[in-house]
């Protein structure tokens, strides 16, 4: 468990996990009107959460998978990641995959945030890798 300092400017409670076993949380609209998406629109969704996460943790923003296999909504980027140094509000970059238009209204949840600790590259540079199994190959050379 970590204490993430947070600003809620929505009127919708905090996100929560709904089950023992959960990963992540889920975002819900903060809206003064409804949004409809047009097929393969993309719009910006605001929250109204604000977050300090902690250095060395990132927040990743993954689509809900009912929305997507349901409706076609999904996010343009995902995961998104939001950094430890950003300070604005959480919004949510969302896209209509589908044929059919779709109105997302305040309070609907739209995304679901995942808190993931990361590991800071200190490079060292070589002349040659250790040699394994796979070597250089591509996609698709994993041998199956």
């Amino acid at each position: 468990m970590i204490n993430l300092l947070v600003i809620n400017q929505s009127h919708h409670p905090l996100p929560e996990y709904h089950t023992r076993g959960a990963a992540g949380l889920d975002l819900r609209a903060f809206l003064k009107e409804e949004v409809t998406l047009k097929s393969l629109e993309r719009k910006l969704i605001p929250t109204g959460l604000f977050l300090e996460i902690p250095e060395g943790y990132e927040i990743q923003i993954r689509p809900r998978s009912g929305l997507a296999i349901k409706k076609g909504l999904t996010l343009i980027n995902s995961p998104g990641t939001i950094d430890s140094d950003y300070r604005g509000e959480i919004q949510i970059p969302m896209i209509n995959l589908s044929g059919e238009t779709h109105v997302i209204k305040d309070g609907d949840r739209i995304a679901q945030m995942i808190l993931s600790r990361h590991e800071v590259i200190d490079w060292k540079p070589v002349e040659s890798l250790t040699d394994s199994l796979r070597g250089a190959g591509g996609f698709g050379h994993t041998g199956g």
